[in-house]
């Protein structure tokens, strides 16, 4: 199986980290339905080649099952079962498939030596910090070690950066959209408000129990306005109790909807699904069961009913409706969104799967809020929401800009060249892995100086290698240099960071030629070099 172009990349940026780089320790965010199981699939294929043993840990049956299936499909390659009555040892696949639940018995590891795995990769990565997979990971410590996940947000990366050294790999959510890897996702906001203020809070997140019973007087009404938006779209509905969902099928089913619910009891689980992907309900309700391991192409509609405010968990319930169905003829996703009134703690909302700005975030959330009933593609709206906010922005950054200009520094402040060269990346950074919070090395610092930047208001590590990044890109590229930035600006001319280099050194020619003052007949506040918009 040829891999996707952006598969190839990550699989090819995971050796790159293990091989050239000396990393132990990597992972790889990959969107849901972008083929996650194919590329961890062809890395162990390519670890066997080279003589590992590697083994596949997942917290779940289904998606043991899944990446078995999966990697002897892709590779040919067959695997070993870790998992209850089942074992490894004694067979002769290089491949195992294994449960952290099974492994984690001080009984079951005493039967491997440390060493016995080469490579571990893990499946749905942000589980890795709970203490089962601490348990097996540390155990098996001389082994290299990939983690695949959907994309997490800050304060998720933050937590994983606790445990894995690098990001090998990231393929965003719109860039999937934008090459037709995913379809794309039409965000919906429902007017029709549900109080949260009185819902606990349980590790970091709402408790489902309170949810539930906040939920349940609002069953009815949410059901009347799915009849005007879902009646002929194959919808799966996420909730927080299982009562709640039974509860929500009847309604659903007196609403004209042909509603069925499949829960972690269900003895017919798999005859449920199979009858919802063969088309005889048109509506699944689940209490958080099908969030990981499970996939029906066809569905284009979700409804979130089980409000969240971690990210990588609101992805995965979006995800189960984003994958492709040629067979169909499946055009979009349908997203339905609430007015969730919470008056303590922030909602993921549509905006939250692709704004990597807080600021953006909540400006597209009140778009969406504010046109409530209307359909608008999540893209778009993101678009509408930069573009509103650019002259709010430009103001604010113009301030900060006079009052660092009045700084006497020959070189330039960080801070100051971000906002110049428009890098919201650089202007939002926050650390994620343990290396990035170090200071600055030596040979990062004497690098940043010596292309004009002030390395003594730059953070961290992290932050310098992503400066440099950025300086080298811009060199390629042919854009103005810190030097060129910190002169004009200071003589008034705006954002000189998106300029080309050679604009940068004509103008600088021009003011030289004449006495070191601005050209007659150049306004600098609102001057732009041809091309630049």
């Amino acid at each position: 199986m040829k891999l996707r172009p952006y598969q190839q990349k990550a699989h090819d940026a995971i050796f790159t980290e293990w091989e050239e780089k000396g990393t132990q320790r990597t992972l790889l965010v990959l969107p849901t339905g972008c083929g996650k199981t194919i590329v961890f699939a062809k890395v162990a294929e390519d670890c066997v080649k080279k003589g590992d043993k590697v083994l596949i840990l997942a917290h779940r049956g289904e998606l043991l099952e899944q990446a078995s299936d999966k990697i002897k499909k892709v590779t040919g390659l067959g695997c070993a079962v870790e998992k209850a009555e089942q074992t490894c040892i004694g067979k002769w696949f290089r491949i195992v498939t294994g449960s952290v639940q099974t492994l984690q018995s001080d009984k079951r590891l005493s039967k491997f030596s440390r060493d016995y795995f080469d490579t571990i990769i893990i499946d749905e990565a942000h589980h890795v910090l709970s203490n089962g997979y601490q348990k097996v990971l540390e155990y098996f410590n001389s082994a290299k070690v990939l983690g695949v996940t959907a994309t997490p947000d800050r304060g998720d990366m933050k937590n994983l950066g606790s445990y894995f050294q690098t990001l090998a790999y990231e393929y965003t959510l719109p860039e999937a959209i934008k090459s037709g890897y995913l379809v794309p996702i039409k965000a919906l906001t429902i007017p029709l408000t549900l109080d949260l203020s009185s819902v606990s809070m349980s590790a970091g997140d709402f408790k489902a129990s309170d949810i539930g019973s906040a939920l349940d007087p609002y069953l009815e009404g949410i059901a009347s306005e799915m009849e005007k938006y879902c009646k002929n779209r194959k919808t799966v509905v996420f909730l927080p109790l299982i009562s709640t969902s039974q509860k929500f099928v009847e309604i659903l089913n007196k609403h004209g909807f042909k509603a069925t619910e499949v829960n972690g009891n269900s003895k017919d689980r798999n005859e449920i699904t199979k009858d919802f992907a063969e088309n005889k309900y048109n509506v699944l309700c689940n209490s958080m069961l099908l969030t990981e391991g499970w996939d029906c192409p066809d569905v284009d509609c979700v409804i979130v009913l089980r409000p969240t405010k971690v990210r990588s968990l609101y992805s995965q319930m979006v995800g189960r409706g984003t994958r492709l169905s040629p067979q169909t003829g499946k055009k979009d996703l349908l997203l339905l969104d609430f007015l969730w009134h919470s008056e303590r703690h922030e909602l993921c909302h549509p905006a939250s799967l692709i704004c990597n700005s807080d600021e953006v975030a909540r400006k597209m959330t009140k778009k969406l809020e504010d046109s409530a009933g209307v359909e608008m593609d999540i893209q778009e709206a993101e678009e509408e929401a930069l573009k509103d906010i650019q002259e709010e922005r430009e103001e604010a950054l113009a301030k900060q800009l006079e009052e660092m200009r009045k700084r006497k520094k020959k070189l330039v402040d960080p801070l100051q060249y971000a906002m110049s060269i428009q890098a919201e990346d650089l202007q939002n950074y926050i650390p994620s892995f343990g290396w990035e919070c170090a200071p600055a090395n030596e040979k990062q610092l004497k690098y940043l100086e010596a292309h004009g930047i002030e390395s003594n208001e730059v953070p961290n590590a992290g932050y310098a290698s992503m400066l440099i990044d950025r300086l080298k890109l811009r060199s390629k590229e042919g854009l103005a240099t810190p030097k060129q930035v910190r002169f004009l600006e200071r003589k008034g001319f705006r954002n000189v960071g998106t300029w080309k280099f050679k604009d940068a050194n004509s103008m600088i020619s021009r003011i030289s030629a004449n006495s070191w003052r601005i050209p007659k007949g150049v306004q600098a506040s609102t001057y732009k070099p041809e091309g630049v918009e």
